[in-house]
């Protein structure tokens, strides 16, 4: 499913400044048509169950359409009330995700102090290519987000595409050269051929895998002008993302890796139950051994030369 917390994790009000509600104040009521955030996405939910847990109304909420493993516990943060106002926001929401590409990213550009992928990949240590990722809404200019270390995913990228992250790096940041787009196979592509694969080897269509595909797909899309690119990759995204085209039809498994080193933090903005999260977490590193099997039909082995437009000159994107 989609990527989760609200305009980057930040509710619209300050929650930890709300007023402890008493035991008969809840806002929504059980069996209540909602709006739910869910990353940068909005979805339509049932409120079906209400309590009230350390002082503070917790709701169990079902994502109408979706599988029930996609069923959580949500804060009042996350919900909305059903109305024509909210309906249009998330209209809007749904309208960003698939236009305004140009506009730096449309909400993106409101939502976030600054873009995080001018930062490069340590080739001893990719880790670095995480530690910088996307911080949390806020005006303070702290120098670390709030997401306690513990809370990250652990998502263990297999070494040969740690690699790959290493020589994609050295590649644009070091030889000046840009991966050569469109690219077949692109980013849907190799979704679909993962839903084929594992279809094919359980014996059957599971509706999880086919959800958690929709959801990298809508991080890729959403995520990719904001904290996939560098810094001499943004004059091709410009040219190349026009008009309603999604990034998951233009770019391959190059920005589709750099997406998996990102996750784990993006993840930690989601309010979802550990087991889920487990499962979660399970189905992403199958994922990634699948990309490993494939490596050398996903991934470009050399890049091209004559199309950085940007930043030509220099040896290093900081």
């Amino acid at each position: 499913m989609g990527s989760s917390s609200k305009d980057d994790t930040g509710s619209d009000g300050d929650t930890s400044s709300r007023d402890t509600p008493p035991s008969n104040s809840s806002l929504f009521s059980e069996g209540e048509r909602v709006l739910a955030y869910h990353g940068p996405c909005i979805y339509e939910a049932k409120v079906q169950k209400a309590e009230l847990r350390k002082k503070e109304w917790r709701y169990y909420v079902h994502y109408l359409g979706w599988n029930k493993n996609w069923d959580e516990w949500v804060g009042v943060d996350r919900l909305l009330k059903h109305t024509e106002e909210n309906v249009m926001k998330q209209q809007a929401l749904q309208k960003k995700q698939g236009a305004d590409r140009s506009s730096k990213s449309g909400r993106s550009a409101q939502t976030k102090q600054k873009s995080s992928t001018d930062v490069k990949v340590e080739k001893e240590d990719i880790k670095s290519y995480v530690a910088k990722g996307k911080k949390r809404k806020s005006d303070s200019g702290t120098e670390k987000d709030n997401v306690s270390v513990e809370k990250l995913v652990k998502i263990q990228i297999p070494s040969t595409l740690k690699k790959q992250l290493v020589d994609d790096w050295e590649f644009v940041n070091q030889q000046d050269k840009l991966v050569k787009l469109p690219r077949l196979p692109n980013v849907d592509d190799i979704l679909t051929k993962y839903l084929q694969y594992r279809s094919k080897k359980d014996g059957m269509m599971t509706d999880s895998i086919g959800e958690i595909l929709k959801g990298i797909r809508c991080y890729f899309d959403k995520a990719l002008p904001v904290m996939l690119l560098y810094k001499k990759e943004r004059q091709q995204y410009h040219d190349l993302v026009v008009d309603n085209v999604s990034p998951s039809t233009i770019y391959g498994a190059e920005h589709l890796l750099r997406l998996f080193v990102k996750l784990p933090e993006l993840l930690a903005y989601v309010n979802i139950e550990d087991e889920t999260l487990i499962r979660l977490q399970q189905k992403m590193i199958d994922f990634l051994k699948f990309m490993q099997k494939n490596q050398s039909t996903f991934f470009l082995s050399a890049y091209d030369g004559s199309r950085v437009s940007e930043g030509k000159g220099k040896g290093k994107d900081e």
